[in-house]
């Protein structure tokens, strides 16, 4: 028997299914999130936020013991890492709290519980208590997220071989840490770790770093980081993991020859896997493909009335698409005059130390398009505010159509780059050309003229270098 009826049945509460219970409420639908851990989901309580806590205690850190250059003092610079892994979880609980809130101001129920299809229209949820309720709905949105991938032979045990969660509430700082993997998960972890004093070294199985963004910003990160003190291994892969007293002894393979290092930790983060297992979609009309399942535009699966969205479908994985689609799965459901998602035009930040930020095609991208391109390069040093600030790495890089003047892709390096490349984001979802760009007014002094003095770059105006 049915425990209640729905207009509409969301299994998960992260970042795309609790923002689409909201957006379907607001629409008059009668809507119930089931989950079975944290409302929020991994970016709330595991992932985006806490992390980005505890990198702000590092950058702190690593500011401190740069006071020299700003003119200032301090002696006995010391860190308490329970102190900054609990301010990361006070983060964490505080947007928990507020998810909670918005789902009841809303005017959702929220059910705790592990749910899954059950039929044409119907939830199974199993509870806690290990009792079995069951609910009906209209539609239903698979929103139950990804997991860490792990690596065949490189299994993480919680204690030694970390995956994200581990390392984000470690007891101790160790001494020396080995990260494989050098996405967005893989840079922020090695950037928290080496300015807290940590001996890092990062291996990555493709030839760059950070090998989704553009390689004139790879190269650019890599530089930054080696000058940081970090040992990266491109081209490289790790094939054994030993326990050694305390400690871990790698194994790394580059170019057929191996060697060996002893680290305190190690953290996977070699990419994730979408959490299709026990959702209830054997012998239903949902399709997975290389562990997510797959949607068409509107975020409908192969079953009527069974939508999914955010990590447990496409890439990009990130919670503001998560969100976005969403949206747009509800209202495609409530009739509203709705456009599908453009995940060309989805920015993508990594907050490690320097920022990275891009959005759209990478100048190499562009190329094999046949397009004829135009390139803007504007660096930081070259920038009053950036100066001013004493942030004077990075880069500004800006990809037009050389023909239309289309905006086809913006990189960029350096001091929150993460807040600027909204705004090209916007430019790109208004369809903006290179001439409103440049007849655009930046304010003065701000870090966003360099994104004025980068397009000004591509058509031969660039005034302040």
């Amino acid at each position: 028997m049915a425990e209640g009826s729905f207009d509409l049945a969301v299994i998960g509460g992260g970042p795309g299914g609790y923002v689409a219970a909201i957006r379907a409420a607001q629409l008059g639908m009668s809507v119930a999130v089931v989950e079975r851990e944290h409302l929020g989901g991994i970016c709330l309580n595991w992932g985006c936020i806490p992390t980005k806590a505890l990198l702000r205690s590092s950058e702190i850190h690593h500011l401190l013991h740069h006071l020299d250059e700003y003119g200032l003092a301090a002696e006995n610079i010391t860190f308490d890492v329970g102190a900054i892994v609990n301010r990361s979880r006070d983060a964490a609980g505080r947007l928990n709290a507020g998810v909670t809130h918005l789902l009841k101001k809303n005017k959702v129920t929220v059910i705790d519980g592990h749910g899954r299809l059950a039929g044409p229209g119907k939830v199974a949820v199993l509870g806690a208590d290990g009792k079995t309720s069951e609910i009906a709905a209209g539609h239903i949105i698979l929103a139950t997220g990804a997991r860490a991938r792990t690596l065949p032979g490189i299994e993480p045990n919680g204690e030694r071989i970390w995956t994200y969660k581990e390392a984000m509430v470690p007891k101790t700082m160790p001494a020396s840490l080995l990260v494989i993997g050098s996405g967005a998960i893989g840079m922020e972890f090695a950037s928290f770790y080496s300015d807290l004093g940590a001996e890092v070294t990062v291996v990555e199985v493709l030839d760059r770093v950070l090998p989704v963004e553009d390689a004139e910003i790879s190269a650019l990160a890599l530089k930054a980081f080696e000058a940081q003190g970090m040992t990266i291994h491109t081209g490289a892969k790790v094939t054994e993991l030993e326990r050694a007293g305390e400690g871990i002894t790698a194994t790394i393979e580059t170019n057929g020859e191996t060697q060996t290092l002893s680290v305190e930790r190690v953290i996977l983060a070699v990419g994730i896997v979408g959490s299709v297992e026990d959702i209830g979609i054997e012998g239903t009309g949902v399709r997975v493909e290389k562990s997510h399942v797959v949607v068409d535009e509107w975020l409908r699966t192969g079953e009527a009335g069974v939508h999914a969205i955010g990590d447990l479908v496409g890439p990009p994985w990130l919670a503001h698409k998560a969100s976005h689609e969403g949206v747009i799965c509800v209202e495609h459901i409530a009739g509203l005059d709705t456009h599908p998602l453009d995940v060309s035009r989805i920015p993508g930040c990594t907050y490690c130390r320097p920022q990275i930020a891009s959005i759209g095609m990478s100048e190499s991208a562009a190329s094999e398009t046949g397009r004829q391109v135009r390139i803007g390069r504007f660096p930081y040093l070259g920038n009053g505010k950036a100066i001013a600030m004493g942030e004077t790495e990075g880069m500004i890089k800006t990809v037009f159509d050389a023909e239309t003047g289309e905006l086809l892709g913006a990189h960029m390096i350096g001091a929150e780059v993460t807040e600027l490349i909204q705004g090209y984001a916007i430019a790109m979802n208004l369809e903006t050309t290179e001439a409103e760009l440049m007849s655009s007014v930046f304010p003065h002094p701000t870090l966003s003229e360099m994104m004025h003095e980068s397009v000004l770059d591509a058509y031969g105006r660039v005034i302040h270098f």
